[in-house]
């Protein structure tokens, strides 16, 4: 089978697809055909080895999981001993980095319990680009954020996967909404449904005098009292992902401050149920940049490392 391999740290131009063995799946697993995988943050720092400390993770010297990728959507081919809950032909998606990585590939083996049923009326693409995305905006706004109806809620880094599908969970909570991003991401934010956007090169929306009653984070890179300088009463910052020294520091405002700041323990696939109903009652649709062929998974991975992707941005491997 392809896959994408990452065999040491370095820049997007030096993975490559390559042929390797196809895996057999072993007690408790599944083997999945994969169709769609997507591109995230995790895939950015695997490859290049960056931040240093998140080689605690991925490997000191070199990648211990060598085809990168947390996210799929395909169809199930095999079943080890043991599977429960999935049978041959069934169409399944997920983020499987609880499990394993590995999905810049056209299959896995993954532990089922990994994985969800597909819906029928969703398709791959738009598969996985929620199963990772969504989980992260919908525990952030509503199960930390507490997010009620009619909230002034403010987006940063509004203009990728986390922060589009936000806006749609906030407006189905009839919440007036602000998006921060920059570039021709504010085109697509403005067209999709943010009340106001604000370019970050242009203006520091903690300098502002507008206050928010939730602020979700997806970029965070300055310190928490610059956040809480701009809540109401009562409001409430969540981040989920930035800055590593910026997340320490929001975890010890939150635990040793008692700041109303949060950083997000993503549970991953909790809430796929949630997603999957608002999903299928059209209140929330993904913003798909793409998809790209396997082949062009570096330049996908370099893509979404600049910040010029729009929405989620997916791979189709087929």
């Amino acid at each position: 089978m392809k896959a994408i391999i990452c065999d040491s740290y370095g820049p997007t131009s030096q993975l490559k697809i390559k042929e390797v063995e196809k895996p057999i799946p072993k007690e408790h697993e599944v083997l999945v055909k994969i169709h769609c995988s997507a591109v995230n943050d995790y895939d950015w720092s695997l490859v290049r080895g960056k931040p240093n400390l998140h080689r605690l993770l991925f490997g000191v010297f070199k990648p211990k999981h060598p085809i990168p990728g947390m996210e799929l959507s395909g169809v199930v081919e095999a079943c080890g001993v043991g599977v429960t809950h999935f049978t041959g032909g069934d169409t399944v998606y997920g983020d499987i980095s609880y499990y394993g990585f590995g999905s810049f590939a056209e299959y896995i083996c993954i532990n089922e319990k990994a994985l969800a049923k597909k819906p029928k009326n969703m398709s791959f693409e738009d598969a996985a680009a929620l199963s990772h995305a969504a989980n992260l905006a919908w525990q952030g706004l509503v199960d930390l954020g507490k997010i009620q109806k009619g909230m002034n809620v403010l987006i940063n880094g509004a203009g990728g996967g986390v922060g589009m599908v936000g806006l749609q969970i906030a407006k189905s909570y009839d919440c007036k909404v602000t998006g921060v991003d920059t570039g021709d991401k504010l085109k697509t934010m403005k067209e999709r449904g943010f009340d106001q956007v604000i370019d970050y090169k242009e203006e520091d929306f903690t300098a502002l005098d507008e206050k928010y009653d939730l602020i979700l984070d997806a970029k965070t890179t300055r310190a928490p009292k610059k956040y809480t300088k701009v809540l109401n009463p009562n409001g409430r910052y969540v981040t989920v992902g930035g800055v590593l020294r910026r997340l320490l520091q929001v975890v010890f405002a939150q635990k040793v401050l008692k700041k109303p700041v949060y950083v997000l323990p993503l549970d991953a696939n909790k809430d796929l149920d949630k997603i999957q109903q608002l999903y299928e009652s059209g209140e929330i649709k993904p913003v798909i940049d793409g998809p790209y062929p396997l082949e062009k998974t570096p330049w996908a991975i370099q893509y979404f490392g600049e910040g010029k992707h729009h929405g989620k941005v997916i791979v189709s491997i087929g």
